[in-house]
Parts: structure tokens; C-alpha cells; sequence
């Protein structure tokens, strides 16, 4: 019986351990796959076209149980400010999306021409407000937080801001939420 293996108990313990240990890795995975993911995003641009995507995606990351921090930080922050918000608009200047050329898009009212376009494509489509779109990210747990140094830099008054919204909020803060993430976005 030269052709069968010469197992030993200490073999088959090692084995056992081993297939426990790859068992429970196995299990571990599966748990992290089920469990709600975490997402930062970073929002920089306070146009009224950019104001759309960090409220979109959060609170539609919120929807599905992630936790979600949005970091305003410079013009960013004006998404959170409830009077600036109201009256964001879009830059026509250098925005290769819009179909008109650099040109025409510098003459005196562009902006506000490109912002009532689009403001009527979003009534027209039945889309969420930007307020609406703050309102629903705090009411679904998104995390909306100012930078505090953007609030200095900017001169603001905390109670500018929308109801819910953290102030007080550092890079350090932000960058820490980050590599926690899963998902980190710089919108």
C-alpha cells in the first residue's frame, strides 16, 4: 500500500484549523458585502449645475442605508447657505456642456439666461429644488457639514446655514471620514 498517503492526527487537526480559519474569513467577507457601505464627498463648486450631483448622490446613498458626509468647503458652501443657495447660478464661461461658445457666454446676462434654461428643464422634469434636495439629504441622515475655515474665510454666520447642517467641521475632520469610505468622491 505504497500509493496511500501517510496522514497523521496532527495532519488532520491542521487541516480542520485551517479550514475553520478560511470558514470564518469566508463569513467575514460576506458580512462586510451585505452591510451599508460609507461614503465622503467633497462638494468644492457652489454653481447652481454643481450644487445637483452631492445632494443627488448622498441622498441617494442614504436611501440604501449608507452613511454619507457631504464637506463643503469654498464656494461649495454656498449649497448650504439658504439665502446664497436660492439664487445659485451657472457659468456659461469655459463649461464645455453648454452649446454655446466662450464668446457669447461672456456677454453680460449668459449666466442668468443658462440658469433660467435649465431651471425650466428642471420644473418641466419635476426635479427636486436645491433646498429640497438639502432638506431631503438631512431628513434622510446625510451628514451636510461647512468647513469651518471656509465659514472664516467667507465671513458667514452659522446661522446662515440650513437648519441641520454641521458646522465647526475641519479638513482634518474630512480627511479622516475619507479613509474610513468606501466610496470618496470630490464633487
Amino acid at each position: 500500500m505504497a500509493d496511500e498517503p501517510d496522514h497523521t492526527s496532527g495532519d488532520l487537526d491542521g487541516l480542520q484549523e485551517r479550514l475553520e480559519a478560511l470558514e470564518a474569513e469566508v463569513n467575514t467577507l460576506s458580512d462586510a458585502a451585505d452591510s451599508p457601505g460609507k461614503m465622503t464627498i467633497i462638494a468644492t463648486q457652489g454653481t447652481f449645475d454643481m450644487a445637483y450631483p452631492p445632494l443627488i448622490l448622498a441622498s441617494t446613498a442614504a436611501a440604501f442605508d449608507w452613511e454619507v458626509v457631504v464637506f463643503h468647503t469654498f464656494w461649495g458652501l454656498d449649497i448650504l447657505h439658504e439665502e446664497k443657495s436660492s439664487s445659485l447660478k451657472i457659468s456659461g464661461v469655459g463649461n464645455p456642456n453648454l452649446p454655446m461658445p466662450n464668446l457669447l457666454a461672456t456677454l453680460p446676462g449668459m449666466d442668468a439666461l443658462a440658469t433660467r434654461m435649465m431651471q425650466r428643464k428642471i420644473d418641466a422634469n419635476g426635479t427636486a429644488s436645491i433646498e429640497e434636495l438639502v432638506e431631503l439629504s438631512l431628513e434622510t441622515g446625510v451628514d451636510l457639514q461647512a468647513c469651518q475655515m471656509t465659514i472664516d474665510l467667507m465671513g458667514y454666520d452659522e446661522d446662515e446655514f440650513y437648519d441641520g447642517v454641521t458646522v465647526g467641521v475641519g479638513a482634518a475632520t474630512a480627511l479622516q471620514h475619507m479613509a474610513e469610505s468606501d466610496i470618496q468622491l470630490l464633487v
